[in-house]
């Protein structure tokens, strides 16, 4: 960990606009994790903020090349990575929105924790949150349908929804307190079974986790790579559910249901679910596949000679644990893997190419410490979620 948090530090912000988090010492946070929290007041009423009108589906500026608008999303251009540190600064981090980006006061925010699962219920004030021990891990967040359009022009089975390339995914530094500390403050029953956070968006995102992942590792998030939570990325507090699909790391909560029976919502039962021919169970969709990207535009154009190819390999489950890559349907080598290789983040790697005139392909695969290898296709599915099959890469050179 000493040696992983060392290569870190070449953490790249760019956020200038955004206000810096307060940061617990390790001292500090000792004597806050014994302190009751101040103000908070076990009251029944919602007390959450109402978003105000938006002038625009997402707040930050996208820069045409860094970012590649979709609609009410905007996607991470892969070429932007390319010599960048290990994490997505947050001007190319990818945005999803299902409409758009709300402007929440923090002075009138408020966390709402109830339901049939808890013993009593809670609300805490913005203030009341960040006085709570915080952690900072570093992890993935990948929407579902991130590679989506390959379902189309690799495997010639269209699909509805955003046509997402690969950069729907961006990996961050997020601060935040774990939801467990709160959940051991409204005592949970003994059959508390889902628990369901709730967005300030326009239509109300929302997605139960199971009560056991809840208090694994899923964070009530403030802070993203050193900074306060920006507006897109879920200002005031968004959740992060290390691994999972996108949607279960719902943005601008408002407020947590827990519950001692199955919760349900548009976003785990008509969408984010396998439907097709090959799923005739329609599984629920959790953690994500192991997927591999090139850090060039999409198709690429290149010189010729002697260069290295670079890009990142990532898995929802793990570590990477090999990356190869071929040229024109060749033979599969070994690509040069860097030493930093957090779980449910991704790992970067490198690949010597003399390049020659003409048009080529690249592909990439990975494999993670799961034993999941990434297949030459993947089976059809209604919503086209989880595309995690190689990727051809167009190349010309020249």
């Amino acid at each position: 960990m000493a040696v992983e948090q060392g290569l870190l530090r070449e953490w790249e912000y760019d956020a200038e606009r955004a206000e810096r988090v307060t940061w617990l010492s390790r001292r500090g946070l000792l004597r806050a994790g014994g302190a009751a929290v101040g103000g908070a007041a076990l009251l029944p009423a919602i007390g959450t903020a109402p978003a105000s009108a938006v002038e625009g589906p997402i707040v930050k500026p996208l820069d045409p090349a860094l970012l590649i608008p979709q609609g009410t999303n905007a996607e991470m251009r892969w070429e932007s990575m390319r010599g960048r540190g290990y994490l997505t600064p947050y001007d190319r981090f990818f945005v999803r929105n299902h409409t758009g980006t709300p402007r929440i006061d923090p002075a009138t925010w408020r966390l709402r924790v109830h339901g049939s699962g808890v013993r009593r219920e809670l609300s805490l004030s913005y203030r009341d949150l960040l006085r709570l021990p915080k952690v900072t891990v570093t992890k993935a967040v990948e929407c579902a349908g991130n590679a989506r359009s390959f379902f189309d022009t690799q495997q010639g089975t269209p699909v509805p929804g955003t046509a997402w390339g690969l950069g729907a995914i961006g990996v961050a530094t997020w601060t935040g307190v774990p939801l467990a500390e709160v959940l051991d403050r409204v005592g949970l029953t003994r059959a508390a079974l889902d628990v369901m956070p709730v967005g300030l968006d326009e239509q109300a995102v929302r997605r139960p986790v199971p009560v056991e992942k809840a208090l694994a590792d899923t964070l009530l998030v403030t802070g993203m790579n050193g900074r306060r939570l920006p507006p897109d990325h879920g200002f005031p507090v968004r959740l992060l559910v290390p691994g999972w699909i996108g949607v279960a790391n719902v943005k601008w909560v408002g407020s947590i249901e827990v519950s001692e029976t199955p919760l349900q919502s548009p976003w785990n039962t008509t969408s984010y679910r396998l439907f097709g021919p090959d799923h005739p169970d329609s599984p629920l969709l959790t953690t994500q596949v192991v997927k591999s990207a090139l850090e060039l535009p999409f198709p690429a154009a290149l010189r010729p000679g002697p260069q290295w190819l670079t890009g990142r390999s990532w898995s929802g489950e793990g570590r990477i644990t090999r990356v190869e890559v071929s040229v024109d349907r060749g033979p599969w080598r070994p690509a040069v893997l860097d030493r930093l290789n957090l779980p449910q983040a991704w790992r970067r790697w490198s690949f010597p190419w003399n390049a020659r005139t003409g048009r080529h392909t690249i592909r990439v695969r990975a494999r993670d410490d799961r034993g999941h290898v990434q297949p030459d296709t993947v089976p059809f599915n209604e919503q086209g979620y989880l595309f995690g099959a190689v990727v051809d890469h167009p190349v010309t050179v020249g």
